[in-house]
């Protein structure tokens, strides 16, 4: 019988619990369920994709006189951008540490609901302060998400495929940059919409994709582990076992036994100092890694994503209308770097493929940089050297939300996930797109390449970080890599702590 090594749970109300969720999860094969988990949740980054890449894209069509609102190109991809990420990071700490008390399915849904809402009163703007004030809460929504998903995903992925489907999944971001790169060409093109027009219209197809999204999202289940630690053992169980049906089903054939239990003291919520304590106190070189590699990450991605449309319009003057096509280019080389790297990070390990990835698009960087500086790059050129740098550094900027949803104590989750987000980010993501916006805006080539260079040295000094401090987690369960806090024999330290 498919449940028969699974555990004694008690109903609602915490105690102790001996349970196989985790291993029955982690031997399970992939399946059309897995894709469900995937599609469902998977889909969001391609809306924060098209998002972005629409507000970078049509900044330059937004700043134009009749575009119905009156604000800068330097304010849309500036204080605009930076408003968008700073929500995100506050919003990333709310609903991150609520996701952890109440669940990852309730959190994903309110989150995405949230962002929907901000996307569509964004589109009716009609002030620059309504614009600057739901580019802020767009991005509350969506900091949301990174914590409620990255927790769901790995938590319901098996072991051997979490690398690689966490870093796809993240990856297509760039999917939806690419639909953003396209659409804002359709939008901005005035023989079809009117200046004060297709730019709004962009903002509202973002969101008919949201509600589709939000529709297949229902069916996504909470997370066993997270329900079996916070006293609903027996919901759990009957979960797993529903999954377990259904994919011997599938597959024709009885499923393997689990390998081994857990025994766990139940518990609703761990305080704020109880989780500092354990990231902090008892995993001080996991935190030193997440923060450098998430702020190399921020930097560089927030800082160019942002103003890409403004460098080609500054020193190549390509029309504004046209950005998108060179966008759409490097988006592909983004999504293109995890959907073939990321198999690797499974098999070759974490360590080799983190510190890899970011040591490698560093370096590239610095030589696109150079040539950028000696005026030996076009337009083209440019995007070339743009899309093998990214396919790189898409890998491990993705690889960095991995590490650290996977490297912390099931208790801590969402919360680790958002505070590294949150830090790294404010770090790099708050003053990179201000910073940028300043060095394009002068227009001195000189400029723009220290903050090319700038960028290529945070990504290289997380890839130092990570060839000393990642952990080894390829094909390990969340439980041997980080023993929960509830655990009834947790260690007092994990080897890589």
């Amino acid at each position: 019988m498919t449940g028969e090594a699974s555990s004694a749970s008690v109903p609602a109300s915490t105690g102790t619990i001996t349970t196989a969720v985790p291993a029955r999860l982690d031997r399970l094969p992939w399946s059309r369920w897995h894709w469900m988990i995937v599609i469902g949740l998977g889909t969001v980054w391609i809306l924060d994709g098209l998002e972005v890449t629409i507000v970078g894209n049509v900044a330059g069509r937004i700043a134009e006189e009749g575009s119905g609102l009156d604000i800068t190109s330097a304010q849309i991809t500036g204080l605009a951008a930076a408003l968008y990420v700073a929500g995100a990071c506050l919003g990333a700490l709310f609903f991150g540490r609520l996701t952890d008390i109440y669940g990852r399915k309730k959190l994903f849904m309110v989150t995405l609901i949230v962002y929907l809402a901000a996307t569509a009163l964004t589109a009716l703007s009609f002030e620059t302060w309504w614009f600057f004030l739901f580019r802020f809460l767009t991005g509350f929504g969506i900091g949301g998400e990174y914590a409620a998903i990255n927790s769901a995903i790995d938590e319901l992925i098996p072991s051997r495929y979490r690398g690689r489907v966490d870093l796809i999944i993240n990856g297509s971001y760039w999917l939806g940059a690419i639909g953003g790169a396209l659409l804002s060409i359709v939008m901005l093109d005035t023989d079809i919409f009117p200046k004060d027009l297709g730019w709004r219209l962009s903002f509202a197809l973002g969101v008919v994709l949201g509600l589709a999204v939000l529709l297949v999202r229902r069916h996504v289940p909470e997370s066993p582990r997270w329900q079996f630690i916070h006293g609903q053992g027996e919901k759990a169980d009957e979960l797993v076992s529903s999954v377990e049906r259904e994919i011997e089903k599938e597959k024709g054939k009885p499923l393997p036994p689990p390998a081994g239990e857990i025994t766990i003291h139940q518990r609703k919520s761990i305080g704020f100092g109880l989780i500092a304590k354990t990231v902090f106190g008892r995993y001080p070189r996991r935190a030193v890694l997440g923060l450098a590699l998430f702020i190399g990450q921020a930097f560089l991605y927030n800082a160019i994503t942002f103003g890409f449309g403004a460098i080609l319009i500054t020193f190549f003057d390509v029309p504004t209308g046209s950005t998108g096509y060179y966008f759409a280019v490097i988006a592909a080389g983004n999504f293109l770097g995890p959907l073939l790297l990321g198999k690797f990070f499974d098999t070759v390990g974490r360590r080799i493929m983190i510190s890899g990835t970011y040591l490698l698009s560093g370096l590239l960087l610095f030589g696109t940089a150079w040539l950028f500086d000696n005026g030996s790059l076009t337009a083209t050129t440019m995007t070339a050297c743009w899309c093998v740098v990214l396919f790189f550094a898409s890998a491990g900027a993705s690889s960095a939300y991995l590490t650290v949803s996977e490297i912390f104590p099931m208790e801590t989750r969402a919360m680790a996930i958002a505070f590294f987000y949150a830090v790294g980010t404010a770090a790099g993501g708050i003053s990179g797109p201000l910073i940028f916006a300043e060095l394009t805006e002068s227009g001195v080539v000189a400029d723009t390449a220290l903050a090319f260079q700038i960028g290529a040295g945070l990504m290289c000094a997380a890839g130092i970080v990570a060839a000393f401090l990642a952990v080894n987690a390829e094909r390990r369960s969340l439980e041997d890599i980080a023993t929960p806090l509830s655990a009834t024999e947790a260690k007092t330290e994990e080897a890589h702590g």
